[in-house]
Parts: structure tokens; sequence; C-alpha cells
């Protein structure tokens, strides 16, 4: 039986007339005319008998009405509680981030997100791992440079650089307009960082450097070699997010950042899933967060 046809039938018959029934609903005399023919159709019976100024229900149209009215008005009802629900941010929210723009960035933004949406329970995972949001369970992943293989939608909603940070006492390396000096370095670097990589980067008026690092440390954490370069172990380079404020403090030296292509953070979703009010609503605060999509350090 068509549901559409059969709420049809019950609009005419609780107004009593087609024209009312149009009036009340906004539809056309004519689709409630033809819907009804098509259920009377589909059904074998007569439903309501038609008559030059009024109408009235057959038996059988009686016996339908009142058996289906009431059913109908509570499947209505269930649907506006659904969409209310669709519209309304509740419920559970995993969000998985990268461990460094976590612990920088997503504890005052998880704090303002869940003072404005209570319903919300607001869960923020910090790794590094690269997680599939749906055998992990997690409805939004931020992402540093996504892949374009990923089977993922979203938005880059924060660009970020490396800079090359050294202890305020240290004396400047060597920089050229050719970029042909090559300086050998102290570092403090992650674990992942080729040993024989060389970092090419700029001084802040533009002066190129060339650093070979020397590793003097390795740590799997950038959080944990920025507290080594704090201490004066080495030069690093770091996110311009985590040292950020260190730089503004005077509590390292910034002597460079590195060239090439801007460092992307995309936040992410699931394009199988339709997103829903908490994804909508998580977006719009990460986003009015970095309003022209740079980090600005906390003071």
């Amino acid at each position: 039986m068509d549901l559409q046809a059969l709420t049809d039938f019950n609009l005419v018959a609780s107004h009593g007339g087609f024209g009312r029934a149009s009036r009340a609903s906004g539809r056309s005399k004519a689709t409630l005319s033809r819907r009804v023919s098509e259920l009377e159709k589909s059904l074998g019976t007569r439903l309501i008998e038609r008559g030059t100024h009024r109408l009235r229900l057959t038996e059988e149209g009686q016996a339908l009405h009142g058996r289906t009215e009431g059913p109908l008005s509570e499947i209505a009802e269930a649907g506006e509680a659904v969409a209310l629900g669709a519209s309304t941010p509740r419920g559970r929210l995993r969000v998985s981030a990268p461990i460094v723009f976590a612990h920088v960035a997503l504890g005052r933004i998880g704090a303002r997100f869940a003072l404005a949406f209570p319903e919300v329970r607001l869960e923020i995972v910090a790794e590094d791992r690269k997680v599939d949001p749906v055998d992990d369970d997690f409805d939004i992943v931020i992402r540093i440079d996504p892949s374009e293989g990923d089977r993922l939608v979203g938005r880059r909603f924060l660009s970020d650089e490396r800079l090359l940070v050294a202890p305020p006492q240290w004396p400047n390396p060597t920089a050229s307009k050719e970029g042909s000096a090559e300086n050998r370095l102290q570092a403090v670097v992650s674990t992942n960082t080729d040993v024989d990589i060389l970092w090419h980067l700029r001084t802040p008026k533009g002066l190129k450097i060339v650093v070979r690092p020397e590793p003097v440390l390795r740590f799997s954490s950038l959080m944990l070699v920025r507290d080594a370069v704090l201490v004066g172990a080495g030069t690093a380079l770091l996110p311009k997010l985590l040292v950020a404020d260190d730089i503004a403090a005077g509590r390292v030296a910034h002597w460079g950042t590195q060239d090439g292509t801007p460092v992307e953070i995309w936040v992410l979703h699931n394009s199988r899933r339709l997103v829903g009010a908490k994804i909508r609503a998580f977006l719009d605060i990460l986003e009015k967060a970095f309003p022209k999509k740079i980090f600005v350090p906390q003071l």
C-alpha cells in the first residue's frame, strides 16, 4: 500500500472534502483526487462517494480511515522527532587528532564546543596513527597532509609551517643569497627523520640557509623534541603551532622557515555518511578558531 496515497486519503477524510484538504495542506485538489483514486484502484474498492457539493466515506473508507489515521499520525510525529534530532546537535561525537595539534589547540576548542552544545558527549583521542573512521568508530578525523587516496571528504581548515628553532643563546648559522653554505648543526630530531636529509630554509630576512642536522637525540614525539630544545640540547625543525608561543616568549630563537609547500591540516569524515548536526557544529567551531586558516599564538 502506498503510504503517501493513504496519507492523502486520510487528509481528505479528516477535512471532509478535497477543497478543505487542499487549503489545509497546500497540495492541489487534482493531486489529492488522483492519489485517492490510485489508492482505491490498488485496493479494488471505492473509499469515497463523490457528490456535487459534498462527499462521504463508504463503509470501507470509514474502516480504513478509522484504523490508519492514528498510526499515520504517529509515523508523522516520529518523523518530525527524528528530523528535530538530526538538526539538533546531540549524542556522542568521537574525534581523532594528531598528538601535537590536539595538545596545542583542541583543549580550548573542545571546551568551547562542550559549553555551546551540552547535549553532545565529545570525546577527543590524541594519537598519531592513521585511523579508519568506520573500523575505529570515529565521526571525525584530523590529519596533516592527508593522501588523495583516502576515502574521506572534508576541508582544509589550517595551514602551518616547519620552523628551525634553537636555544636563544646559540649563534645564528651562516646564511647566503645563493644558499650554498652548508651548516652542520647539533640537532634533536624525530625518529622518522632521514639522517641524510638537508634542511633548506629561509631566514626571517629572506636569506637562504642549508642545514645538515647532526642528531644528538631522537624522540618518537615532537613534543619531546621541543622540550629538549628548551633545555639547550640542540636545534630542531618543528611545526609552528608547537613553538609559536616559545618564539613569542623568547624561550627559543627562530632561525628559519622550511622551503616548500605549507603543511595542510584537514578535518575529514567518511564520505559514505550523512553529515549530521553534531559534525557540522564541530566543523563550525573548529573553523571559527582559525578564521584566517593560520595559527595565532595564545599569549
